[in-house]
C-alpha cells in the first residue's frame, strides 16, 4: 500500500501512475492516513499550501517519523520543497521556489537521469541550491540539480505523473517489495 498525500496538488495523477504499476494506493490527509503504508509520494502543487495544510492537520511530526522509519518516498516538484531543511527537514537540501521562472517559463526536457534518458515535464519547477554530503545528484538542467537521492527518499524538480514515464513510481514500488 502506498500512500499519496491528497492536501493539494497533483496527488490524483500519481494514485493513476500507481495504479497503473497494480499498486493500492490510500490517500493521505490525517496522520492516521499513514497507518499501514509502505511508502509515501508527495506530489507537485504549491507548497505553501501543501504545508498550511500540513499543519492545519497535525502531520508534520508524523510525516518526518514516517520518513525516519526508513520507508521510501517520492516527492515530486513542490514534494521536493516540502522535504527540504526550510520545511520538513529530512532531506539536506536548500531550494529555490520557481527557480526557472513563473508558470508561462514551464518547459519540457529530456534528461540524462542516472544515465538514462527521461522526458521531464517542469512547471514553476524548483532546483536545488544546496546539497549536503548525503545527497546525490541524479540530474540536473543548466547545472542545477533537478533530481536528488538521500537514502530512502527520492525527491524531483518535475512531474513524472504528467507523462508515460513510469521509472519514478517503479522505484518506489520496487523498495516497497524490497523492504
Amino acid at each position: 500500500m502506498i500512500g499519496v498525500l491528497a492536501l493539494q496538488g497533483g496527488f490524483e495523477a500519481h494514485a493513476k501512475s500507481l495504479s497503473r504499476l497494480d499498486v493500492e494506493v490510500r490517500e493521505v490527509r490525517t496522520p492516521q492516513d499513514l497507518e499501514g503504508i509502505d511508502g509515501l509520494i508527495i506530489p507537485g502543487g504549491e507548497s505553501t499550501t501543501i504545508g498550511l495544510g500540513v499543519e492545519r492537520e497535525g502531520l508534520g511530526q508524523p510525516l518526518i517519523d514516517f520518513i525516519d522509519s526508513g520507508k521510501p518516498v517520492l516527492g515530486t516538484c513542490a514534494g521536493m520543497i516540502m522535504l527540504d531543511r526550510d520545511h520538513l527537514g529530512v532531506l539536506d537540501i536548500e531550494v529555490r521556489r520557481n527557480a526557472f521562472g513563473r508558470q508561462l517559463a514551464s518547459f519540457e526536457a529530456e534528461l540524462d537521469f542516472e544515465g538514462e534518458r527521461m522526458h521531464a515535464v517542469f512547471i514553476r519547477a524548483p532546483w536545488v541550491e544546496d546539497a549536503g554530503d548525503g545527497v546525490e545528484v541524479l540530474a540536473e538542467v543548466d547545472g542545477h540539480p533537478v533530481a536528488v537521492r538521500q537514502g530512502n527518499v527520492l525527491a524531483v524538480a518535475f512531474h513524472p505523473e504528467l507523462t508515460d514515464e513510469r521509472r519514478l513510481h517503479q522505484w518506489l514500488v520496487d523498495r516497497v517489495h524490497a523492504a
